[in-house]
């Protein structure tokens, strides 16, 4: 089973700057506008040193740079260490359905373990180039910037977790999100805390690629023979509960696919292929009755109704059937996106040849693929809403 430890977290001080200020959401979710923007705000923004190198340039500069923007911070003040601590986290939102929600975890120390040794189960595939990029900046800082997010069956995690008589901040970010961040250093409850998350597997719902990259830089430094704090990688662990978790789909854009290719066609083996209502904010719902998976074309959308017998021996995904439907379509390229209207806005650009509508995959999928020791293909759940980086920091040294 899992080994969950507090740990000496670095944190923003907070009577120079404001936490708004200086929090952002993850690296992959910010593009070059919104670093700019990010760092508009603030110039300490965490964004400087989680996201050195938005523009992928080769060699080791923009990581040895955030290595030393750190630096500077932790002798100017603007980081101070805690003694060890858990740290809880709740984020307050409005689900896309409009229902009120709210989701509480806590931030300790996870000892890594790769799948089947040690209580973590995976549920997602991962892109190396993300990795790569995550592990040059472990590297250079040896410092986790970001949360892994895990989930755990621990009935009763939550309750643990309130503060009680902690110091609460909070604050709302751009997107209408109430955020809450409180320090657990009491040390029966960090002892309970401790015991409830290691009594049980830990499914990893987000941060894939910082927990492969944990794991690898683990493997080097042992091979150095100085793995210091790189045993375990920071997560945010979440009592497994429907009520606390939104999971959205990630679709997917099709480009290069040939002029002579009608979709429909291509896909009439796969799905039953019928016209689709408007696009709106109903789609969702819609999807969901008809069980369906939407194909977007310039001029027009069509449902594709999964065929009874078509996906034998593919996972209950869209993701896995759309996946195993694509090899009619010749060559082509997959670009992952969010948001109804950004598929809508980018094919009808001509930036894509078509978009796909995918459903969300359900936590009892998840569930289900990641006992099973399986893989869900990348980018297929979307947590919402994300935690914010930079609430605090975990040393690796």
């Amino acid at each position: 089973m899992p080994r969950f430890d507090p740990f000496p977290g670095l944190r923003y001080d907070l009577a120079s700057v404001a936490i708004a200020d200086v929090t952002a959401p993850p690296y992959d979710v910010i593009d070059g506008t919104d670093r700019a923007s990010l760092l508009a705000r603030h110039p300490d923004n965490i964004v400087r040193v989680d996201l050195p190198n938005p523009d992928g340039i080769d060699g080791d500069e923009p990581y040895i740079e955030a290595a030393a923007v750190l630096d500077r911070w932790r002798d100017d003040g603007l980081l101070g260490t805690d003694a060890p601590s858990f740290y809880g986290y709740r984020m307050e939102y409005t689900a896309p359905d409009g229902t009120p929600r709210h989701t509480t975890g806590v931030v300790g120390a996870l000892e890594l373990s790769r799948p089947g040794e040690g209580g973590i189960l995976p549920h997602e595939h991962t892109t190396p180039k993300a990795k790569s990029d995550r592990l040059n900046l472990l590297r250079a800082t040896r410092l986790n910037l970001s949360s892994v997010w895990g989930l755990s069956p621990a009935s009763g995690l939550t309750t643990l977790i309130e503060p009680v008589d902690e110091r609460v901040t909070t604050w709302s970010d751009d997107d209408g999100v109430t955020h809450s961040a409180w320090v657990i250093a009491d040390a029966d409850r960090q002892a309970a805390i401790a015991a409830a998350v290691g009594a049980h597997p830990v499914v990893i719902a987000d941060g894939h690629h910082r927990y492969e990259t944990s794991l690898a830089y683990r493997d080097e430094r042992r091979e150095a023979g100085d793995p210091g704090g790189s045993e375990a990688v920071m997560t945010w662990i979440v009592e497994l509960a429907d009520e606390q978790l939104t999971v959205l789909p990630i679709h997917r854009l099709l480009v290069g696919v040939g002029d002579d290719v009608s979709l429909p066609d291509a896909l009439a083996p796969w799905f039953e292929v019928r016209p689709a209502p408007p696009i709106d904010d109903g789609i969702a719902a819609h999807q969901a009755e008809a069980g369906c998976l939407v194909l977007v074309e310039r001029d027009r959308c069509w449902d594709l109704v999964p065929r009874p017998d078509a996906f034998d021996g593919v996972r209950d995904l869209d993701s896995s059937r759309l996946d195993a439907a694509r090899s009619g379509l010749g060559p082509h390229d997959v670009i992952y996106q969010h948001g109804v209207e950004h598929v809508m806005a980018r094919v009808a650009s001509g930036q894509a040849r078509a978009g796909v509508l995918l459903r969300p995959a359900t936590v009892a999928q998840i569930l289900r693929i990641a006992d099973g020791g399986e893989r869900m293909p990348p980018k297929t759940t979307f947590f919402h809403p994300k935690p914010r980086t930079g609430v605090v920091l975990r040393s690796i040294s």
